[in-house]
């Protein structure tokens, strides 16, 4: 297992923990990147996604937050919020987006921050955060920020074949998403997992042991 070492900003010295940002967009192949960092390095992976829905569960904080600012409109009949309605509210109204996302992002922030600290005082190796949006927090989080690359039709064939979507759903989601350049200019690192990934490994490897 290689052990990374990273200065703490913070407090001004080394150590044992690498806390590494992955994105990319749909298709691109983060999650079999994830299964190889977990395997191969000892990563504890952290996927911002799931952290955001467990916060908005009923009960806490952040789901009382939601239904004080949007409503109880926005709940399904077991109480649970209901995702597509409060898309529905959010999703064609600018303002309120920002509104959902000034009270689930720091919640989100507050969370993955106790995990980095829970990890790396049992001595983790390496932190991953993930997330498609990450170029947004990345730098809130991570000491470096990984693009996972792929080519466009193969990101589509991956999702055609895994997935079962059809070709507009795949359009429609991959324009959904911030485009290749926003990635390439947040990202210190782009892995290009388009072909064989044994090449991926490699390039992985490579970039761990700077």
């Amino acid at each position: 297992m290689i052990r990374l070492r990273r200065q703490d900003a913070d407090e001004g010295k080394d150590d044992d923990m690498k806390v590494l940002g992955i994105t990319g967009g749909v298709g691109s192949g983060k999650s079999r990147v994830l299964g190889y960092l977990e395997e191969a390095y000892g990563a504890v992976i952290c996927q911002m996604d799931d952290v955001a829905r467990k916060l908005q569960q009923k009960g806490t904080r952040c789901f009382g937050r939601i239904v004080e600012t949007f409503g109880f409109g926005i709940l399904s009949a077991d109480g649970e919020l209901d995702r597509a309605a409060l898309g529905a509210v959010v999703f064609s109204d600018e303002e309120r987006l920002h509104e959902l996302n000034g009270i689930v992002h720091p919640e989100v922030i507050r969370a993955v921050r106790q995990r980095i600290r829970e990890s790396e005082e049992s001595g983790c190796p390496l932190f991953v955060v993930e997330a498609a949006l990450l170029p947004d927090v990345g730098r809130e989080l991570c000491d470096e920020l990984w693009y996972i690359y792929a080519d466009e039709e193969v990101r589509r064939q991956r999702l055609r074949s895994s997935r079962g979507y059809t070709d507009e759903k795949i359009t429609q989601m991959i324009a959904s998403q911030p485009g290749e350049e926003r990635f390439r200019a947040a990202c210190g690192t782009v892995i290009d997992n388009s072909g064989d990934f044994e090449d991926t490994m490699r390039q992985i490897g490579e970039h761990l042991k700077r």
